[in-house]
């Protein structure tokens, strides 16, 4: 089980990060600082595998990959959103952080309930509700990407050479 932080609609990367740490690049050191301007302290609450639950367009604004990074690099096993801007969909999933489109768990999830997400059947539970979501499984190809650690380190898997 993990533990839920919920979050509402239209959260920009500049708030997940705050700008003034796009000058650090290890993913531990930019999850220090995960949402130190809407919720201070928040780092040092989370738990490994805690999950980020949110409204509607989860991640608008910079193309940076500092924000997923700061996630993944705080703890956060996964992102459940309603929905989500389309390049910090796709820079969550390159660096192997599960972003979960369900609208209905993001509507019904509470802060500080006990979740457990099946990426492969699909399924998150919300054990504290005693409820069942259904979402979208990833298709293989992603599923590849989450359980190597990303896009990179799939490339890297298969000895892939750049020309």
């Amino acid at each position: 089980m993990s533990r839920c932080w919920k979050l509402g609609d239209n959260v920009s990367t500049d708030e997940i990060l705050p700008f003034q740490y796009m000058v650090l690049t290890d993913p531990s050191d930019l999850g220090k600082h995960v949402l130190g301007n809407v919720k201070p302290g928040f780092a040092a609450q989370l738990a490994r595998g805690d999950i980020l639950v949110a409204g509607l367009n989860l991640g608008y604004g910079s193309s940076r990959e500092h924000a997923p990074l700061a996630l993944k690099g705080a703890g956060i096993g996964a992102v459940v959103a309603s929905s989500f801007a389309r390049i910090f969909f796709r820079n969550c999933i390159n660096i192997g952080l599960p972003a979960i489109v369900c609208p209905a768990a993001s509507n019904d999830v509470l802060d500080g309930d006990d979740i457990e997400i099946n990426l492969r059947s699909g399924e998150i539970r919300n054990a504290t509700q005693d409820t069942r979501y259904a979402f979208d499984p990833f298709p293989p190809f992603i599923m590849e990407y989450i359980e190597n650690g990303g896009l990179i380190d799939t490339l890297n898997k298969r000895n892939f050479k750049s020309t």
